[in-house]
């Protein structure tokens, strides 16, 4: 064969080999086209709608679900936002049809090359074609379907039709689907009211919303910001000028979309009350909520200072404090020590044995029944069938009243009272008072043997600090959408007066604070509650009440395996002292302005038919023992949020410098020597930060000079150390917009160190 022959050949099969390819283009890209998908994505419209929730004070708290907002219109496009997004997302946006061949061309340059990392060349409409008509399958042919979509949608829509498409459903992050979600849900605004800074910010956030968050990752959008800046300068879209003052002004967000990891217990059992009334309607719900903020950090700190001081010496592993207003309101609830641990809460889901704690219930029928505290039963030996019950030291008094009975929590009295008046009686008395998990009728019931759990025996204390036949315990005031009438709004209690000996009771809890096996939760007012302690240490309770605040702690470990001598007078008692401490100084303080949200963005955001709870009356003065027991005097309805003493016209003491061993409420907020001291400049974090900042103290005095009176901020020192800008510098706190030089420097060194917080 001549070298032509053999030339001639191999032409004419690449001939073929060519031929062949084009048919087999033709035909892939014939069937990708008749398959081409042309009806939107309806995935995120069939997602559950938002839910804003905000505590008991109008501050929003957090916001689950998915985010919405309100569908953008062609001819209404936020200006600022559709610069920032085509200057960053597609710059040749208004000059291509569809597909950028130079975008793609730069794009596989840099690719290949490395110069500036990996990089995309979607143009802004194929992105919509991806959001509204595909799936996230990255293949050839979803990309092929892309750019035919792409070139489909630009001959029939105009550029304008086509941001307004974009931006309405494109993911901004913290569950934001569209420009104006994410407006509402970071700043508290529509999406026409953005400032250019937000824009900005905004822009930044398309390629990568779940990790440029700046609700999660404040720096990392703000660093994206800058990119943005930079590419808008680049395209003309800003002059230097403008670019510095939106770098010295930078967005901060108005409305945080994420909750502090403890008051994900409390918003969990929010959401299913919000389900229980409303359902699950389609529409972006405003949650007006019984969170007060400032007891549930002290409860999560308080509990965990107590778990792993005195909890981990003695194998107590877990705890639970949930805590109510006299009508039922949850103020605060710890489920557990770590959210991000174990979802599971252990106020309202774990079923648990009380104890002796069930002894309110059985003296309470047994009052009902004609017992009088002055009734005499013999603590003797006693044999109920096969049960024998046993007191706790193993000893016998012989006769004794109930008063002492129930103060030092006798066992075998108890297991007498229910033969007398029989268990079933017991039961229907429990069932009255609110307790709805299962109750066998057998006589060790008289010890707390049956399972009940925490929310349960509160709101038992509850109706008896009340008086009434039980209370209903809720999370949810009112449920709210823009723009419209609201869903739901909590009626006032009517409070049923029950035919009880309830006042005999009452006295009988309040001896065990005073001189029984509740000592340590006594406190400098009126208390009553009662401990519980399960065999083998496997659960220890106290629940009880003050008048203003009902509580109820509970510790143990979740395999139920035994603690080290923990009883109820213990940890869990010591655990409700601290709390009902720092309670009742923190009602007794008018809460103070919170660096984030802004007040006009809060005032957005909260809904509009729920206000703030107004002021509640101080209780009445407490009678002596003999005269008047401990009583709930708050209205149903309203939470303890404000003291009568803030309703005076009179003008505030001056504040004067303080001293001594600090409580740590929050690593920007000190309870020194019955004074609520804010750090100047900080914004304070709970949980770990907390324990550490109280460990670094070490029972040492702190010295605190008032810097702004009215807003109780001070500057304190721990020897020579300024503790605000220890606390900023460790990465422990955040600096306020305000705050001194010396706070924002230490801010900025510990973001560049990447301490605490600012740890990535």
């Amino acid at each position: 064969m001549s070298i032509f022959e053999a030339f001639r050949r191999a032409v004419l099969g690449l001939v073929v080999v060519a031929a062949i390819a084009v048919v087999g283009a033709g035909i892939f890209l014939g069937y990708i086209a008749y398959t081409l998908p042309l009806s939107p994505n309806a995935a995120i419209d069939q997602a559950p709608a938002a839910m804003l929730f905000a505590d008991a004070a109008g501050q929003p708290v957090s916001a689950r679900g998915v985010y919405r907002g309100d569908k953008l219109s062609a001819d209404q496009l936020p200006a600022n936002l559709v610069k920032a997004v085509v200057a960053i997302e597609d710059r040749r946006f208004y000059s291509h049809n569809g597909i950028d061949p130079h975008g793609i061309a730069r794009a596989a340059w840099h690719n290949l090359t490395g110069h500036g990392g990996t990089e995309g060349a979607s143009t802004i409409t194929q992105q919509l074609a991806r959001l509204t008509y595909l799936s996230s399958e990255r293949t050839i042919r979803r990309k092929v379907q892309e750019a035919m979509l792409a070139l489909w949608l630009e001959s029939r829509l105009s550029k304008e039709e086509i941001l307004a498409r974009y931006l309405s459903n494109v993911y901004f992050g913290a569950g934001a689907y569209g420009a104006d979600a994410a407006a509402k849900r970071y700043y508290g605004k529509k999406a026409g009211e953005l400032s250019p800074a937000e824009a900005v910010m905004l822009a930044g956030l398309v390629r990568a919303p779940s990790q440029l968050a700046p609700s999660r990752n404040p720096e990392a959008a703000r660093r994206r910001a800058e990119t943005v800046i930079q590419a808008m300068v680049a395209t003309g879209a800003l002059d230097k000028a403008r670019a510095d003052e939106l770098r010295a002004h930078p967005a901060t967000l108005a409305v945080s979309p994420e909750a502090e990891p403890g008051q994900n217990y409390f918003l969990d059992a929010a959401a299913d009350e919000v389900k229980r009334l409303v359902g699950g309607p389609p529409l972006d719900l405003k949650v007006s909520t019984t969170l007060d903020a400032r007891l549930q950090r002290a409860a999560e700190q308080i509990v965990n200072h107590w778990l792993a001081t005195a909890g981990s010496n003695r194998h107590a592993g877990q705890a639970a404090l949930i805590a109510m207003a006299p009508d039922g309101a949850i103020l605060a609830m710890v489920g557990g020590r770590d959210y991000r641990e174990s979802q599971f809460n252990r106020a309202i889901q774990a079923h648990r044995q009380p104890g002796s704690l069930f002894k309110v219930v059985v003296y309470l029928t047994a009052l009902n029944a004609g017992y009088t505290p002055d009734s005499i039963v013999e603590d003797r030996p006693v044999q109920i069938g096969d049960w024998e019950p046993k007191n706790f030291e193993n000893r016998y008094r012989g006769p004794v009243n109930l008063r002492t009975a129930f103060t030092h929590s006798i066992n075998t009295v108890a297991a007498q009272l229910v033969q007398a008046v029989g268990v079933q009686r017991v039961i229907d008395t429990a069932k009255s008072l609110g307790i709805q998990s299962e109750l066998p009728p057998v006589p060790s019931l008289a010890l707390g043997s049956a399972e009940v759990t925490l929310l349960e025996m509160t709101r038992v204390m509850d109706a008896l600090a009340i008086n009434s036949k039980s209370v209903e315990s809720y999370t949810i005031r009112s449920i709210a959408v823009q723009s419209a009438a609201p869903l739901y709004t909590r009626s006032e209690t009517v409070r049923d007066p029950p035919p009880w000996n309830r006042t005999e009771l009452v006295r009988l809890l309040e001896g065990v604070v005073a001189e029984g096996t509740g000592k340590a939760a006594r406190l400098d007012r009126r208390a009553a509650g009662k401990t519980g302690t399960t065999q083998d240490y496997r659960d220890a309770w106290f629940v009880g009440f003050t008048n203003d605040l009902v509580a109820g702690v509970w510790v143990g470990n979740d395999d139920n395996s035994p603690m080290d001598g923990v009883v109820g007078g213990d940890i869990p008692a010591k655990i409700w002292h601290d709390f009902m401490t720092e309670a009742g100084r923190i009602l007794a303080t008018k809460p103070q302005p919170q660096a984030s949200p802004a007040p006009e963005a809060a005032a957005r955001a909260a809904p509009p038919s729920v206000p703030v709870p107004p002021p509640v009356p101080s209780a009445p003065p407490a009678a002596p023992p003999a005269q008047q027991p401990v009583v709930a005097s708050i209205k149903p309805e309203t939470a303890p949020t404000q003291p009568a003493s803030e309703q005076n016209d009179g003008p505030a003491e001056p504040a004067v410098p303080v001293s001594g061993v600090p409580m740590v409420l929050d690593t920007g907020t000190l309870i020194v020597q019955g004074t609520v001291v804010h750090l100047t400049g900080v914004v304070g974090e709970s949980g770990p930060f907390a324990i550490e900042l109280l460990r670094h103290i070490r029972g040492r005095e702190v010295a605190c000079t008032p810097t702004d009176p009215e807003a109780g901020e001070y500057r304190c020192r721990l020897g020579d150390r300024d503790i605000g800008e220890a606390v900023i510098l460790n990465g422990a706190g955040r600096a306020l917009n305000n705050a001194p030089q010396e706070i924002v420097a230490a801010q900025m060194t510990a973001q560049r160190l990447r301490r605490g917080i600012w740890r990535q």
